[in-house]
């Protein structure tokens, strides 16, 4: 499916991942420039792209960007058990294996490579930076899953139990948990449309699933040190879902020396999608902005690069004619 309104380019297409399984992927992209600069979309657990992050990928899209998303496994359109995820590295590689490839196309070689990872979303933004360290030139990252609050996090006899279960009866619904769309989308017209949404997973938390989250945060909060990639971090300080000291932990303990952090109060953890839609207007005036700095930082790097080069060859050329 392709469509064009308001100045962007929509296109979708399924394409099979490494392991044979088919997953949806989608684009919007400019039509009156060329992007500036490549978005990746990871959308969070039990959403999917191309409803939900409609809105990111057309205001992007607008601002000049070349946005790109696509579905995990077991999500949205892609294939799979809805709601399972059996290995989070099998979803790492996937996003890592389609946005490199197409950061890699001919036309693409010179622009900017972004991530935009929302709640789980994030989690896998920082698994692709740690994947290739040097690949990626930047994160916006939204209300990002990056570690458990010491509040609630589970014992490790806990840990343990639940992991055994999983070997047994991993894609049971059976981990209680409240109505997330309830407290993360804070827009009633929102959480309409989601629970109306075909595509969203609604349900519990399947076993398996549910323990890998939690062993992808454990293992990101003991190295949130080692994230050099340039961000921004948005988050909503009425959050219920991800908790905003987390992401204020990530702030300072990173090692970026690139790095933002905007908290808003009052807002609610779904800041792209299920906030009020003034709301939704302020956080990308602060994210297109924060691209905007990036795409012109670059700009002014590669115009110092193609001096030092043209001197040079000035200096090859007149060492030549003394000779």
């Amino acid at each position: 499916m392709a469509y064009e309104i308001g100045g962007v380019r929509y296109e979708e297409e399924f394409v099979l991942n490494s392991r044979g399984m088919k997953f949806f992927t989608c684009r919007w992209l400019p039509t009156n420039c060329e992007p500036k600069a490549l978005i990746f979309l990871c959308h969070g657990y039990a959403m999917e792209s191309s409803i939900s992050m409609k809105g990111t990928g057309t205001r992007l899209a607008k601002a000049g960007y070349g946005v790109y998303g696509m579905d995990y496994e077991g999500h949205g359109k892609s294939y799979g058990l809805q709601g399972y995820v059996p290995n989070f590295d099998d979803v790492v590689t996937d996003c890592s294996n389609h946005y490199t490839r197409i950061s890699e196309r001919k036309e693409n070689m010179e622009k900017l490579r972004i991530l935009m990872g929302e709640s789980m979303g994030g989690a896998v933004a920082l698994l692709l930076h740690r994947k290739k360290p040097t690949f990626w030139d930047g994160a916006v990252l939204v209300a990002p899953m990056c570690k458990i609050a010491d509040d609630v996090k589970p014992s490790a006899l806990v840990v343990n139990v639940l992991t055994k279960l999983c070997r047994i009866i991993p894609t049971w619904k059976i981990i209680p948990t409240p109505d997330i769309i309830d407290v993360a989308f804070r827009n009633p017209e929102v959480r309409q449309e989601i629970r109306s949404n075909p595509y969203c997973y609604k349900g519990r938390p399947r076993l398996l699933t549910g323990n890998q989250l939690l062993k992808v945060s454990l293992d990101l909060e003991q190295r949130l040190e080692e994230v050099s990639i340039p961000f921004l971090i948005v988050h909503g300080a009425e959050d219920k879902v991800t908790d905003p000291s987390v992401s204020n932990l990530l702030y300072e303990s990173a090692c970026s020396k690139d790095k933002s952090f905007k908290l808003y109060p009052r807002m609610w953890h779904s800041l792209t999608y299920g906030e009020l839609p003034e709301n939704i207007d302020v956080v990308f005036e602060d994210v297109t902005s924060w691209l905007d700095d990036r795409v012109a930082m670059r700009e002014t790097q590669l115009e110092h690069e193609q001096k030092f080069e043209n001197d040079e060859l000035l200096k090859g050329k007149s060492a030549i004619e003394i000779v």
